[in-house]
């Protein structure tokens, strides 16, 4: 079969990314190294946030915002969002120092999403929260999903379009065959004008076999999940100076982040949670929900994600070759960016440029000049 792209990698980049250009009409096929959502796009925390974004992110996530209030426009379903608002505790003086100075930055860029807000109108929004806290800062219309429900909207989407998924295919190589990207594996090869990296903890490995190299390194962030509850929370919870995302599900179950890391294996795609790094989570939380003291973990998983030196994503097209693009290295924080850099990489397939500034995320930031 003739196609117009080939994506390497079918999680929400990919699937977006297929989604996108398939609604344009191209014809689009996207090989999977796993099952789609295998890896972060499908045990990730779900947040969808504004909140304490990266300065050169804000403009792509105040799109990406408003998409995933009208997602189920673009792939039949709701996704279960719940857009309840995003906090960041201040436990003392210094936290809400700190926080005052970061609503100031984002106003000089423009933007007035991220609000300081009192200790009483944190109690309102928080009144399960400990008692010592003085303020925090808040973003209403931020919120959550369910990562696995979102990845399946956005691959069912794409595949009623005619996109082609072939799953169970790790990419061993890439070859350039006149106009054409072959993208080669153990049992298969594809063929397309133009090639799309979105291979997450293995983009790196594409990279490589572009002669492109990148400093990605990989990471695989602990998740915990509790047993039902009575509802009690309905902003996401982060803290100023902690690591923690705190988050009641609709179905009462409690989702505890806290940017801590598993130990894992690339070659067998294990991981292996560290009980002492959920040790000091499960002590934030304590600190901040007393309540929490009697509840049980029920579940606790980790997945492998990309994460590059600067925290923030390679966007855009390949410095080294004219028909490649890239969308990887979102460093734990690219779900809710998913739909937007869809958009944004079938603007740049077929029309050569963005709506949105990518320059921050240009992979030529890892390149020597010399």
């Amino acid at each position: 079969m003739k196609v117009d792209v080939a994506i390497v990698g079918g999680g929400l980049m990919g699937s977006s990314t297929a989604l996108h250009l398939a609604r344009a009409g191209q014809k689009v096929i996207v090989v999977e190294k796993n099952s789609p959502g295998r890896h972060a796009s499908g045990v990730n925390a779900g947040g969808l946030r504004r909140l304490n974004r990266d300065p050169a992110e804000i403009p792509l996530a105040v799109v990406a915002a408003q998409m995933w209030r009208e997602i189920e426009s673009l792939v039949g379903s709701d996704c279960d969002v719940q857009l309840s608002g995003q906090v960041r505790v201040a436990e003392n003086a210094a936290d809400l120092q700190k926080l005052s100075e970061r609503a100031a930055l984002v106003r000089s860029l423009g933007f007035e999403h991220e609000q300081l807000i009192t200790r009483e109108r944190l109690y309102q929004l928080v009144p399960a929260l400990a008692p010592h806290c003085v303020g925090g800062l808040y973003t209403a219309g931020d919120g959550f999903a369910r990562p696995y429900h979102a990845l399946t909207a956005f691959r069912r989407q794409a595949q009623s379009l005619g996109v082609k998924y072939h799953t169970g295919f790790p990419v061993t190589g890439l070859e350039r065959l006149g106009s054409c990207w072959r993208v080669v594996t153990e049992s298969a090869k594809f063929e397309a004008p133009i090639l799309v990296n979105c291979a997450g903890a293995w983009a790196g490995q594409i990279c490589a076999y572009l002669d492109e190299p990148v400093p990605l390194k990989v990471g695989a962030p602990m998740m915990m999940v509790t047993e039902r509850l009575p509802h009690f929370l309905d902003p996401v919870v982060g803290a100023a100076s902690r690591k923690l995302s705190f988050k009641q599900m609709q179905n009462g179950t409690v989702l505890i982040g806290g940017a801590y890391l598993a130990e894992h294996d690339m070659v067998k795609e294990t991981t292996e949670i560290d009980l002492t790094k959920l040790s000091a989570s499960s002590q934030t939380v304590l600190a901040l929900f007393p309540r929490m003291a009697n509840v049980r973990i029920v579940r606790t998983w980790a997945g492998l994600e990309a994460f590059m030196p600067d925290r923030i994503p390679v966007i855009g097209s390949s410095a080294k070759h004219p028909s490649v693009y890239h969308a990887f290295g979102f460093s734990a924080h690219g779900f809710q960016l998913s739909p937007v850099v869809g958009r944004i990489m079938s603007e740049l397939i077929l029309n050569q440029k963005s709506s949105l500034a990518l320059e921050p995320f240009s992979i030529q930031r890892f390149q020597s000049s010399g």
